[in-house]
């Protein structure tokens, strides 16, 4: 049976998503051990980028590494432990 874990989105305060917690924990340690903490953080498509090689082909097959990825940075932005910096483009960083 899948476990289901409610994540936020920084970009709909107080809106809850089911998703599948197995998959949420393990794109989320991805992500955070991918994500510099100093600035410049990396751009949305180096995040990306960086997440194929951070995660199981298995578990992520094809490109859903990336649809996973930005459910994981909105949900971590929303709960403080990714900052997003006012570049051009946007960049993103462990807090």
């Amino acid at each position: 049976m899948t476990r289901i874990v409610q994540i936020k989105n920084v970009n709909q305060p107080g809106k809850l998503y089911p998703r599948d917690a197995d998959k949420m924990e393990k794109i989320s340690a991805a992500l955070l051990s991918v994500l510099p903490t100093d600035t410049p953080g990396l751009t949305q498509s180096e995040m990306i980028k960086a997440l194929r090689g951070a995660v199981s082909e298995a578990d992520f097959p094809g490109t859903t590494h990336g649809w996973w990825g930005k459910s994981a940075q909105l949900h971590l932005e929303a709960e403080g432990l990714v900052i997003r910096d006012a570049t051009k483009p946007l960049t993103w960083r462990r807090a």
